[in-house]
């Protein structure tokens, strides 16, 4: 078998990676007596390895795939899979494409193979690309129908304004109108190439049985040929509030959203942007691991808004009555993180809110939090990450996301390094990542 182990961390992994031969990454984990396998595939062809011009290429060659191949119908490999009670499903983002499905192990001999043809060999037809850039559109036309994607759109269009990130992965009717499918051949031949994909194999088949099923499935790939290539340019820190104001018919709540940048993944881009951050008062080694730094920032979303007795949802909608729902989130992403809050309440409490929000955040970074608050937020984000692998194909969707992003180990020591943090930790965190006076925002009131 022509294959190397990765190396190990320092953690005890239950999944094994491996680097086939032909520079592939297979990821397994063999739960014996389970009965089921589940499959991600994980391919770096999201939307930000796209030229400007050629914006939602990525997520309509995620459609595209299932077309079949010059061996495959269309329609044969949704067949294949729900034939034998199987599941499948795919979705594009702005770092990764994502396909997974579902099924008894003893049937993953049969139908892993089709996947790997689709994958490698997509034959992207004429006619099924103009049918297909049809229902792309419908779904481009939904978001126009969705106060919360319109807003949202516009939020990361102010955080990112050079960045790919901003743009909208579904890409508009305009540009998808221009492009042709002989592009979106060469931009598969470019990106679906073996050292861009991770196969995640999780359930009951033993890892030799894996190593020869993904070795004989996954190879063959086609020559890259030639595709226009997208550098992306590191997006600035913010240095002031942008705020924009939206104006929609029939609309029933208005809406709050506001967004920090938060570090990147990849340590060449963070090390730009960190060379250029005047307010940075940590220490040079303090950047060595973004990833850590991202953890942390999924604790301050959780003490700030998540369950009834977080900070805003307590004060703003528990206590004053300002808001009918406020969230946050945090969006780990490869080149630049999202940190966002958001609430929906009546037009008039909208400045009243903002000021708030930006007065909480001030304390964030003036004064620690208490430990109690901390405790339960562990807590939280803990149970969280436990309830996420209960099964094989959440726990082969935690692998693949964490090693496209970061690495494998991150989806292992993410509780660990969670319950490291102390009360300084965050407030450092919130002092170099949320300022009240650098972040995006957008309003959306009724027309």
């Amino acid at each position: 078998m022509n294959f190397i182990r990765t190396p190990q961390s320092t953690l005890s992994l239950p999944a094994t990676p491996l680097k086939l031969a032909n520079k592939l990454t297979l990821i397994h984990q063999h739960i014996p007596g389970c009965g089921v396998a589940a499959v991600d595939v994980w391919v770096k062809a999201g939307s930000i390895r796209e030229i400007d011009q050629w914006s939602g290429m990525a997520h309509f060659l995620e459609h595209m795939i299932f077309k079949g191949t010059d061996r495959i119908l269309p329609g044969q490999f949704d067949y294949a899979i729900e034939g034998r009670g199987g599941m499948t499903n795919a979705a594009t983002s702005y770092d990764y494409a994502h396909y997974f499905m579902t099924l008894a192990a003893q049937d993953l001999v049969d139908t892993l193979p089709y996947l790997a043809e689709l994958l490698l060999h997509a034959a992207i037809p004429d006619e099924e690309f103009v049918r297909e850039r049809e229902v792309v559109f419908e779904e481009i036309y939904q978001t126009y129908d969705s106060p919360d994607c319109l807003a949202f759109q516009a939020l990361i269009e102010g955080v990112y304004q050079r960045h790919p990130y901003g743009r909208p992965i579904l890409g508009t009717e305009e540009l998808l109108k221009e492009r042709s499918p002989a592009e979106m051949r060469s931009f598969h031949r470019a990106h679906y190439q073996p050292e861009n994909m991770t196969v995640v194999l999780v359930g009951d088949l033993d890892q030799d049985e894996a190593i020869a099923l993904v070795e004989r499935s996954f190879r063959d790939f086609p020559s890259p040929g030639d595709c226009p290539q997208h550098e992306a340019e590191a997006e600035p820190p913010m240095t002031d509030i942008r705020r924009q104001e939206l104006r929609l018919p029939r609309l029933e709540q208005a809406r709050l959203m506001m967004a920090w940048m938060g570090p990147g993944i990849d340590p060449l881009v963070q090390e730009k942007r960190d060379d250029v951050l005047p307010w940075n008062r940590f220490s040079p080694e303090h950047h060595l691991d973004p990833i850590k730094d991202a953890c942390g920032l999924d604790l301050l979303s959780a003490t700030l808004a998540e369950g009834r007795t977080s900070r805003l949802v307590q004060e703003l909608r528990e206590e004053r009555q300002l808001v009918q729902e406020v969230s946050s989130g945090f969006s780990l992403q490869q080149e630049s993180s999202l940190f966002t809050i958001t609430a929906w309440l009546d037009a008039e409490n909208l400045e009243r809110v903002e000021a708030l929000i930006c007065d909480r955040f001030s304390h964030l970074i003036t004064a620690r939090i208490n430990e109690s608050e901390l405790e339960r937020s562990k807590r939280l984000l803990c149970s969280d990450h436990a309830f996420s692998t209960e099964t094989p194909s959440q726990i082969a969707g935690l692998y693949g996301y964490y090693h496209t992003l970061a690495d494998l180990e991150t989806a292992i020591a993410y509780p660990q390094w969670i319950q490291e943090f102390t009360t300084e930790d965050l407030q450092n965190l919130a002092s170099q990542y949320l300022s009240p006076y650098r972040y995006a925002a957008v309003v959306v009131k009724p027309l």
